[in-house]
């Protein structure tokens, strides 16, 4: 089955979100408690769901619908790939090519500020 599409827009009404995914604003509600999304609220006083968020409950109804996980079944996973792309993100900030020369150019640019002086 196709993930539906997400319009292009960064913010949207709980109403918006609830026809993106197919369930009812209920369900988003107790999505919300359950796995932890807070929707900010605009001035009055409406959810109001990020783009990340509405992927985020895509994902969530994925795991819950097709891949008939538990709540806490995919609470848990969805932890282990939050944990996952850390990692990642960890790796590849330390595997930078240029660190390296950075760390030279700090401290010929420390001499130079000590010569300055």
């Amino acid at each position: 089955m196709a993930a539906p599409e997400i319009p292009d827009k960064f913010y949207f009404k709980i109403g918006e979100v609830s026809r993106i995914l197919g369930v009812k604003p209920y369900v988003l509600r107790f999505w919300e408690t359950e796995f932890r999304i807070s929707p900010s609220k605009n001035k009055s006083q409406h959810r109001v769901y990020k783009r990340q968020e509405v992927e985020t409950l895509l994902e969530i109804k994925r795991l819950l619908y097709e891949e008939r996980f538990t709540i806490d079944g995919a609470r848990e996973k969805l932890k282990t790939r939050a944990k996952s792309r850390q990692q990642q993100l960890k790796l590849e900030l330390s595997e930078n090519p240029f660190k390296v020369e950075l760390r030279k150019l700090k401290k010929d640019i420390a001499k130079i500020h000590s010569i300055l002086k």
